[in-house]
């Protein structure tokens, strides 16, 4: 009987090697293309990286033929020789699909792989009355569009992620969304196989976690331990660490907005009493603040009916309101902003975090909000005195959860370009 032939020892792991240092040094030329400040050369980037140029040109040969690079025209230069070509991300190659779903409204980013915003769009709706199957079709609509976007655009989807105002397992499956009325709706099952998708998947996070990733990579140097408070209806929060989002032990940290501020309060539509929500939510806000009838507050209590959105245009004559001194407008803000400083104090003195992030309908209100939240921390964080905390608002604005969705996916072509080789282009 013939003997299969021996395998030299070490073959098999040394292909293996092999493959992902091309992996490595895929996504290190990448990278460093995405952080430079001007678009670098051939033979910069082997300065940069320590490749050899040889080895360097063929791995950008490989990502501008993946649509991941393009050569613009090379920049002047004073000395001797000719001026080399320039690299930078592609425009018109992968682009990754932000989705979120909130109680009021719905909206729509796509990004391209260099972060431009290459479509938006935002649906005003009360998804509170409305069964988790309509709304997530109304969402596979905006799915629809934006694909066609794409491809008129000369973009390809490289991915979707969705971001829920909920509980959100690691499988997509939201156990509870209070707000919207959710309980164990599986997202993906749902909604994952849209033909507009492209056969790639939908990824599904909680709003504030999306929404706090957006803001770290927006954010400067340094930006690394904050947490991101999402003012909708609902009030969510992304807590990040050391440069990574804190996600707790089954993944449902940042429920902020069920923090009880005043235990024997008003009763919450989560069941309990007293919630952050109740006193600093969007709806509350404008009720305190006589732009809205005052039952609509109670949208989001145990023992009311879902009443009709607050549209949009209403936080814009809050801060029309706030911005002529209305007394009314200013003493709702100081009431949300009181509350809110009050449960913000109680995380900062857990997990001393050095920076607040106002974001959601908190980010047009952060003039006013501020100062007081400050006085809270001040009044209550135990080390307040030696290390001050900044609060200041989200530099992604009210887009913040749709971008973040967004990156995430364009970031997982930045971190793991040889996946995206892999596949073909269109």
């Amino acid at each position: 009987m013939t003997q299969p032939a021996a395998v030299p020892v070490g073959a098999a792991v040394s292909a293996v090697r092999q493959a992902s240092l091309r992996e490595h040094n895929l996504a290190l030329v990448l990278r460093q293309i995405a952080a430079a400040d001007r678009p670098p050369s051939r033979a910069g980037l082997a300065a940069a990286t320590g490749l050899t140029r040889a080895t360097v040109s063929a791995l950008v040969d490989d990502l501008i033929a993946g649509r991941l690079l393009t050569e613009v025209a090379p920049t002047p230069r004073s000395g001797a020789g000719r001026p080399a070509v320039g690299l930078t991300l592609a425009g018109h190659g992968p682009a990754g699909l932000g989705l979120e779903i909130n109680v009021d409204y719905l909206a729509a980013v796509l990004v391209d792989l260099a972060g431009t915003v290459r479509h938006r769009a935002v649906r005003r709706v009360d998804l509170r009355p409305v069964p988790p199957v309509e709304a997530l079709a109304l969402v596979g609509d905006l799915i629809t569009e934006a694909g066609a976007e794409a491809d008129r655009q000369d973009l390809t989807l490289a991915g979707t992620a969705l971001a829920v105002p909920g509980l959100v397992t690691a499988t997509g499956l939201v156990r509870l969304a209070p707000n919207l009325g959710w309980r164990d709706v599986d997202v993906p099952a749902l909604l994952g196989t849209h033909p507009g998708l492209g056969g790639r998947g939908l990824g599904v996070d909680n709003e504030a976690n999306l929404a706090a990733l957006g803001e770290l990579h927006a954010a400067p140097p340094g930006s690394a331990n904050f947490i991101y408070i999402s003012g909708e209806v609902g009030i969510g929060a992304g807590i990040v660490l050391h440069g990574t989002l804190f996600r707790g032990a089954r993944g449902w940290s940042g429920e902020i907005g069920h923090v009880p501020v005043h235990p024997e309060g008003r009763p919450c539509r989560c069941g309990g009493r007293g919630c952050l929500e109740q006193y600093a939510g969007q709806e509350a806000i404008l009720a305190r603040a006589g732009l809205t009838d005052p039952a609509a507050v109670d949208a989001g209590r145990a023992d009311s009916p879902p009443t009709a959105p607050v549209p949009g245009a209403a936080v814009t004559r809050l801060v029309a309101a706030a911005t002529r001194d209305e007394p009314a407008a200013e003493r709702a803000l100081v009431e949300a902003a009181t509350a809110l400083g009050v449960a913000v104090a109680g995380v900062i003195n857990l997990l001393d975090v050095d920076t607040v992030v106002l974001g959601g309908v908190y980010a047009p209100l952060a003039r006013w909000l501020a100062p007081t939240v400050e006085a809270e921390i001040r009044r209550r964080v135990l080390t307040a005195a030696w290390s001050p905390v900044t609060v200041r608002p989200a530099l992604l604005g009210g887009d913040a959860a749709a971008l973040g969705a967004a990156g995430s996916v364009v970031r997982t072509v930045l971190e793991h370009p040889a996946r995206w080789l892999g596949r073909p282009s269109r």
